[in-house]
């Protein structure tokens, strides 16, 4: 049986290389880095997104990429599937504005949207990375919208940054006054161990409270009890931030910690298995991949510890020429998926999807392997 499905794979990757993933063929099998149709044999546009479970269907959400250029000119496309191998092409979840100076209008930059599903709502909640028309990565905010339908149309309902006035809930108020001391004007030259020791103690922090803090690679994760975390790359995409939202999803509690101060991460992935949490992330090389980080904790709050990378085999140094975006669960079982773009900024569009099984070290540790072909 275990050979029969390996076949079927390299039959369907076969066919898949010989007709270029034109034409709505049907999929056998996964096949990393490579053109993936969907029914109208389009490469899926849906990068940077997520993959959500509701009612027997999976919707696939993500950034509609330009062929030219990287502003948003279209918003964020969604798909669905019953088997996450054949997806169905269900149009645009989140349009941009075509309405001049609206903070979503046509050329803003609307990255990393997740989509989840509030049990009590009965509302479908979008949060995205948000930058405004023509100011580059200046606003660093985070955008909200709803549904009544996994498909949309979604509502936008405003964008802000996280948690304005508000310290880390593990800031004592020894370390307040420690971060409130720190003077900015001292430490305008970057990347000196006086700098990195200053931003380990809250120089960012303490500069962005008034206003709140930055959102820019981001991710959603929903706990085992309904809880939501936002979890994003903040002062500078040089500290992670872990922040509960309010029972809607569509808040903040005020309750939030800093994850790996200085580290510089971005691309947060998350997983839960057997009460432990797992973050997978990327360092930040722009568009060029590099080595993945991986962080541990039995609680949210932390203490989260750093460990090696996840990746295994050739390139695992360059997370195999991969930026993670989100880990889902497979309805039903204990597999878990990761899913990553592999960029190419000269068509951001055509940017190809690895998906990759994870699979678990005896001790719980994520391992993640690379494969041609696979299938669930």
């Amino acid at each position: 049986m275990k050979d029969m499905k390996i076949l079927k794979c390299l039959v369907a990757f076969v066919l898949c290389m010989a007709t270029g993933g034109a034409g709505a063929q049907v999929l056998e099998c996964i096949t990393p880095g490579e053109i993936w149709p969907d029914d109208k044999g389009e490469h899926i546009n849906a990068h940077g997104g997520n993959v959500l479970y509701h009612e027997g269907t999976y919707y696939w959400y993500g950034e509609n990429r330009p062929a030219r250029g990287f502003t948003t000119e279209v918003g964020v496309s969604v798909y669905s599937s019953k088997d996450l191998m054949n997806w169905k092409n269900e149009g645009v979840a989140l349009p941009v504005s075509e309405k001049r100076g609206d903070v979503i209008e046509r050329g803003c930059i609307m990255e990393r949207p997740k989509v989840v599903y509030n049990a009590e709502t009965k509302k479908f909640v979008m949060l995205f990375h948000l930058e405004l028309k023509g100011r580059g990565y200046e606003a660093a905010r985070v955008g909200f919208a709803v549904s009544d339908s996994p498909t949309g149309p979604f509502e936008f309902i405003r964008s802000l940054r996280p948690n304005a006035g508000k310290w880390p809930m593990d800031f004592t108020k020894k370390d307040i006054k420690r971060a409130m001391a720190l003077d900015e004007a001292k430490y305008k030259e970057w990347w000196t161990p006086e700098w990195r020791k200053a931003v380990d103690v809250g120089l960012l922090l303490k500069r962005d409270l008034p206003g709140g803090q930055m959102s820019r690679d981001m991710t959603v994760f929903i706990d085992d009890d309904g809880k939501a975390y936002h979890i994003h790359s903040a002062e500078e995409n040089l500290t992670l931030n872990i922040a509960e939202l309010t029972p809607d999803y569509l808040d903040y509690t005020g309750n939030y910690i800093r994850l790996a101060p200085g580290g510089h991460n971005e691309a947060p992935t998350i997983l839960k298995r057997n009460g432990v949490y797992w973050m997978i992330t990327s360092g930040c090389t722009g568009w060029d991949p590099n080595e993945a980080r991986m962080f541990r904790a039995e609680s949210i709050w932390g203490p989260w510890v750093q460990l090696p990378t996840p990746f295994r085999g050739k390139d695992a140094d360059k997370s195999f020429h991969t930026q993670g975006t989100y880990i889902f669960k497979v309805e039903g079982t204990d597999e878990y998926v990761f899913m990553a773009d592999r960029w190419m900024p000269r068509s951001l569009k055509f940017s190809r999807h690895i998906w990759l099984p994870i699979s678990f070290e005896e001790d719980g540790t994520p391992v993640l392997e690379w494969k041609d072909s696979w299938r669930f």
